[in-house]
């Protein structure tokens, strides 16, 4: 009897020592730690996006819809967009191609080829516009190549998507490949025992699993081409009656020439996109979680 009771007693200390360790926060101070978390969120986030609001609701609205609907502002919006998304788009299918190869495959340099994805995170993206304005150029390395077929790259709208591509693909790499690494090779493997062909497996049990992991890196990589300027302005040639320039260089512009409300104007428009694509995003991400049970 005296065993029994004496294990109780340990146990019940030990059920205390963990509820104890588990109330314990290795941060203390909730109010602190909240305060300064929504101090920096004002100052580095809504307060410089609220000014934004503010002014561009200043504006009247017949002066707002005259910035916008002039000719340069609607060919720069659209190229930003329309560029944006067919590099997206490509960085979609490039993209799951070299996770998957980071995933599914050991070979040597592995290791060095995964850190090289996130080299555009790393270098200014000045310096990628600069490198890429030179190799595609007429007299560039690939430029030349291309233009034997030709194909110019400089100072157009291809050129663009090269340098979005360039600066867009660690976003569906770094998106993809944890959930790659998730993904059980056992159901390929059984859908390979059941008679299925290979692009059947592929269509029909891993795409479906990888569909919001691809569509959440086409998001990210989407929203930082529309607001790219370092990478694009070179490689643009930013000519207006060649319609290369993108919306951040007529924000840049405008801020040049000391027009605040025109570039207020833009980059509300440029805000609402970005904060209709993360609203989407998030929702993409709420629905898988709710897929797989983890909310």
């Amino acid at each position: 009897m005296k065993s029994i009771s004496d294990n109780r007693q340990m146990e019940e200390m030990r059920e205390k020592s963990g509820r104890g360790r588990g109330n314990k926060r290795l941060i203390p101070g909730f109010g602190l730690t909240m305060g300064i978390t929504l101090a920096m969120l004002s100052i580095l986030i809504l307060i410089p996006l609220a000014s934004v609001l503010i002014y561009a609701f200043r504006m009247p609205p017949a002066e707002f819809i005259e910035i916008l609907t002039s000719e340069s502002v609607r060919w720069a919006l659209f190229v930003s967009v329309s560029t944006s998304f067919v590099a997206a788009l490509i960085n979609v299918v490039f993209g799951l191609i070299l996770a998957w190869v980071l995933v599914r495959y050991e070979f040597p340099g592995k290791r060095i080829l995964d850190g090289l994805v996130e080299l555009p995170f790393a270098i200014p993206t000045a310096v990628a516009g600069i490198t890429l304005s030179r190799l595609y150029s007429d007299q560039g390395l690939f430029g030349r190549a291309l233009g034997h077929l030709g194909l110019r790259v400089s100072y157009t709208h291809l050129g663009i998507i090269v340098a979005l591509t360039f600066i867009g693909i660690p976003f569906v790499v770094r998106t993809v490949q944890p959930v790659l690494e998730q993904l059980d090779p056992f159901f390929e493997e059984a859908s390979s025992m059941l008679g299925a062909a290979p692009h059947t497996t592929f269509l029909r049990v891993v795409l479906p699993e990888l569909t919001p992991a691809l569509l959440t890196g086409f998001g990210l990589a989407f929203a930082r081409g529309i607001g790219e300027y370092g990478s694009v302005i070179y490689i643009s040639g930013n000519s207006a009656r060649d319609h290369t320039q993108v919306a951040s260089y007529v924000i840049m512009q405008r801020l040049n020439y000391m027009d605040y409300s025109g570039a207020t104007a833009v980059a509300l428009v440029m805000l609402v996109l970005s904060f209709l694509l993360l609203f989407s995003l998030n929702l993409i991400q709420l629905k898988q979680h709710r897929r797989t049970g983890d909310a």
